[in-house]
């Protein structure tokens, strides 16, 4: 092309009912233009199209893309082990029990992901059906997964104010905006000024797209803890103005790399500080900033809770973020 970018296609040289010469678009992916030539052909498709090989490359190419920066890594990151397996498998020939041996075997060493990588096989296989690369009922389907437990930690008040209390001013911004948000560490780092419309912080999940408003006033008008915040972040005196709401006194906005140097360094003086009580050190050294969101859930009532943190069931909230007991009156 004039810009100097190579773009390519596929066509089917043919002949229309006189005779004339026609050529007949097959599209950009080789696999899908091959199984086409080989129907305009009545010709036996070849073999290495009826893999899996080709699906993974068409899925990369075209779907992942599509998705959330994080997502791209960890759907490479279950490609990778996937391929390793099915890369060569006949699409007609998997089924269930395939799918159970890759469980079982993977989940040996990370039955986590091996429930994330079936997940994603899953979806491949979905989306090759609306490709028309295959028929057959998805091989996921009534597959056990492997046993989950969700993760129990909860950062109690001591715990917190540990950690917090050794905090650079950075990270207790980003600290307070994850607790009382309830968002998730890349939804509290990419916060801006400008997302402060009619009383609210307005917030766009990353991971599923869900919009929220967190309001800044009580309905009496004055300024919720939250508005505090925000108030308390604009009055901040730092060396260049930037809208972001976490960010450095040089005004250098945090990523998730410096937000955990940050949150490490904090938690190892922590630890330090507190040798004399290794209760507390034990439960300090399994603090993760994650574990703020969690918190946040576990620290007001569920409905709240839930429509804080975006979900549309309270059941994934008290499931999987709710990590106290609901409060109850004894029997007298």
């Amino acid at each position: 092309m004039k810009s100097g970018k190579v773009w390519e296609s596929f066509y089917y040289c043919g002949r229309d009912e006189d005779g004339k010469r026609v050529e007949i678009p097959l599209g950009q992916d080789l696999g899908a233009a091959k199984k086409r030539w080989a129907e305009l052909e009545c010709s036996i498709l070849p073999a290495n199209q009826d893999v899996m090989s080709p699906v993974f490359d068409r899925y990369i190419k075209e779907i992942i893309p599509t998705k959330a920066p994080r997502t791209q890594r960890d759907n490479f990151f279950c490609l990778k082990f996937l391929r390793l397996v099915f890369d060569k498998a006949p699409i007609d020939k998997i089924t269930p029990q395939h799918i159970a041996q890759y469980r079982d075997q993977r989940g040996k060493k990370a039955p986590v992901r091996a429930n994330r990588e079936i997940a994603l096989f899953s979806h491949i296989w979905n989306i090759a059906r609306e490709w028309g690369l295959t028929d057959k009922e998805n091989p996921v389907r009534g597959v056990r997964k492997n046993k989950e437990k969700p993760r129990e930690f909860y950062a109690d008040d001591e715990v917190w104010t540990a950690v917090y209390s050794m905090a650079c001013q950075e990270l207790k911004d980003a600290m307070d905006l994850a607790y009382l948000t309830g968002q998730r560490p890349a939804d509290v780092l990419k916060m801006r000024l400008t997302d402060i419309k009619d009383g609210a912080l307005e917030v766009r999940q990353n991971k599923t797209g869900k919009r929220l408003r967190i309001l800044l006033q009580s309905e009496d008008g004055t300024p919720t803890r939250l508005g505090e915040l925000v108030d308390r972040v604009r009055n901040q005196k730092r060396k260049v103005s930037t809208l972001f709401l976490v960010t450095t006194p040089a005004g250098i906005c945090l990523n998730h790399g410096t937000l955990r140097l940050r949150f490490d360094k904090a938690r190892e003086n922590a630890i330090k500080t507190n040798e004399g009580n290794p209760e507390l050190v034990a439960r300090i050294k399994e603090f993760q900033f994650r574990d703020i969101r969690p918190k946040a859930a576990s620290e007001t009532d569920l409905a709240h809770a839930s429509k804080l943190l975006g979900h549309t069931r309270s059941q994934i909230t008290e499931t999987v973020y709710r990590r106290v007991g609901e409060v109850v009156r004894p029997t007298r």
